[in-house]
């Protein structure tokens, strides 16, 4: 049997490929319901105004767990998740039968939010979320949002590091900002809350989850164990070997900008479709899935080694490479690739 930290690898793969190839099935339902949220998806402006609604957020829910308002950053979560989950539903039934099992995922949020409810959430709001971005990023503003998202990531993570007091403060939430990637059987999130954890009973540290840290506001990933999270000034480089913990989380962001760009690509590319059955998909697509998730298994391969870093400059920088490369392998210029065509 393979250890539990390649267990846990294929979890998150299987996760990342859940979000985007929810996305890709959905694009189709959602341009035709015209839930296209700007009336040009081709003005790289969009980014701009993506990222400082980024910032925006960030600064606000930064003083919230500050002022101790970390309440209504959770109901506004799960009110993001139930909402989101309602779009993916409306895709499959009519939209008054779809506001049932999207009110149930806000309500299995509030009263039970163990592992598995947080993922199904997460994935739900992470296909959903990434097939209305990329029906409305046309391929210049996706790449650039991912350009500019993967620089932002390195930053807060290596430079200015706030992004480590964002993760703490979501952490004890309990929400889907995260994916929970479970190495033991017997985790559970509930049971930590409930003190029934081998840390409360007087066991040892190896039991505490590992945290591949980000939040799907903000798009970033960073690890920190949780005795680290604890202590003041919290070391980003300081190791500590996956195989060690229960759990590790990984940021549901992390998870859907890279998907915007393969539904972005699979709406806007000039490419020539490929027929797979309920997701429409041409090659610029596929490869930009085959990218980002290489660049998912370099993270997760410094991650088991107790090597936190930033996700998405990985995670983009695969996506982006593969588009490219998959856009030349199906003849389509450059120029058009990057959407400045228009702009020459």
């Amino acid at each position: 049997m393979f250890p539990r930290e390649y267990r846990g690898v294929a979890f998150v793969v299987g996760l990342f490929l859940a979000v985007q190839l929810g996305a890709l099935a959905l694009v189709p339902e959602f341009a035709e319901s015209g839930y296209q949220a700007v009336e040009n998806p081709n003005d790289p402006t969009n980014s701009v105004v993506y990222v400082l609604a980024i910032l925006v957020m960030t600064t606000l829910m930064l003083a919230a767990f500050k002022y101790n308002f970390d309440g209504a950053i959770r109901l506004l979560i799960v009110g993001v998740s139930a909402w989101l989950s309602w779009y993916v539903f409306s895709a499959l039934v009519s939209p008054l039968a779809a506001a049932v099992p999207a009110a149930a995922v806000g309500v299995g949020l509030l009263v039970h939010p163990e592992w598995y409810v947080i993922d199904t959430a997460g994935v739900l709001m992470g296909a959903g979320a990434a097939g209305l971005f990329g029906i409305s990023f046309g391929l210049l503003p996706a790449l650039i949002l991912l350009a500019v998202l993967a620089v932002y990531d390195a930053v807060s993570v290596y430079g200015t590091e706030h992004m480590l007091s964002l993760a703490e403060g979501v952490m004890d939430l309990n929400i889907p900002v995260v994916l929970v990637i479970p190495l033991s059987l017997s985790f559970s999130l509930l049971g930590d809350e409930e003190g029934e954890s081998d840390d409360e009973e007087g066991g040892s540290d190896d039991d505490e989850p590992e945290e591949v840290r980000g939040d799907d506001e903000d798009d970033t990933d960073v690890e920190e164990s949780e005795g680290a999270k604890e202590s003041e000034g919290a070391d980003v480089s300081d190791p500590t070997p996956i195989e060690e913990r229960d759990a590790f989380f990984i940021g549901l962001g992390d998870a859907v900008i890279p998907a915007v760009l393969v539904a972005s690509a699979a709406t806007f590319s000039p490419a020539a479709g490929i027929a797979v059955p309920l997701i429409g998909i041409n090659l610029p697509a596929l490869l930009a899935m085959v990218g980002s998730l290489a660049g998912l298994l370099v993270l997760m391969s410094w991650v088991i080694k107790g090597r936190p870093h930033a996700g998405l400059p990985l995670l983009n920088g695969g996506a982006i490479g593969g588009y490219l490369i998959g856009s030349v392998a199906a003849g389509v210029p450059l120029a058009d690739a990057m959407g400045l065509a228009a702009f020459l």
